[in-house]
């Protein structure tokens, strides 16, 4: 409808994402009068977000043309970028943003230069950035899912965990049912994601490789590739995160450190 009346392809986009931002503005509204007031972070989260990826856009206009070498350069960045995002959801939790990047590094770093070694992911820029982007998107979101899962389950059963030390269980020992909870609940997204793949919906990738004239059979395999590895990289992330993250809620002398705030 919009380019019935619009022929300039910056001028349909800007309008396009206009309309996107009024009907997130409307849910926000409609949502403000059961009490879910999240319309000022929403809104800022809109702005930055769109700022970003404009700006995002225009360095990958230059780098895509360059060696595969500056693909390391751009995902470095976005890993930098990742972690001090992750770290603003696990403020209580001490030394975050190392942990959660080396997590990152350590989980969705090793399967991304993995998969380009054997030639699963093309060794290129303007495919290594977008796929590893989507992979370390998933990844921070599973981390993050995993810290705040576990640590809330800790605070719930403080009391047990302080028993089973008092008996002389270990602290791994006692924590070692949340670590298994949390670290299921962060992949629960991706497990629903390769679930729903081709059922509920066809994701961009496939859409954008068939719209560029890839075969559709072929492009929908290469998007399962890239839902498998990144159900590969959260799940390998969210397992690094608890096992570097365990003792930190305990002191030295092996006793329960974490606070209820």
């Amino acid at each position: 409808m919009i380019t019935a009346f619009v022929d300039n392809t910056w001028a349909v986009a800007l309008i396009q994402a206009a309309v996107a931002v009024a009907a997130v503005m409307g849910v926000l509204l409609i949502a403000r009068r059961y009490g879910v007031t999240l319309l000022g972070e929403a809104s800022w989260s809109m702005l930055r977000g769109f700022v970003q990826v404009v700006i995002v856009g225009s360095v990958l206009a230059v780098l895509l043309q360059g060696p595969w070498w500056t693909a390391i350069i751009v995902l470095l960045g976005m890993f930098a970028a990742a972690a001090s995002i992750a770290r603003k959801r696990a403020k209580a939790i001490p030394g975050a943003y190392r942990l959660i990047l080396t997590s990152l590094l350590i989980g969705a770093g090793s399967v991304i230069v993995v998969m380009a070694l054997l030639g699963v992911l093309d060794a290129k820029v303007s495919n290594l950035v977008p796929v590893g982007s989507m992979l370390l998107s998933n990844a921070m979101t599973a981390c993050t899912l995993m810290l705040e899962r576990l640590r809330s389950d800790i605070v719930a059963h403080r009391a047990d965990i302080e028993a089973k030390l008092s008996l002389g269980g270990s602290p791994d020992d006692c924590v070692a049912p949340y670590v298994e909870t949390a670290v299921r609940a962060a992949m629960i997204p991706q497990v629903n994601t390769m679930t729903a793949l081709g059922i509920v919906f066809i994701p961009g990738l496939m859409s954008g490789m068939v719209l560029a004239g890839a075969d559709p059979v072929q492009a929908a395999i290469y998007q399962f590739v890239v839902i498998a590895l990144i159900l590969a990289a959260g799940g390998l992330t969210a397992m690094v995160a608890a096992v570097l993250v365990r003792s930190r809620f305990f002191t030295p002398a092996q006793q329960l450190a974490v606070r209820d705030a």
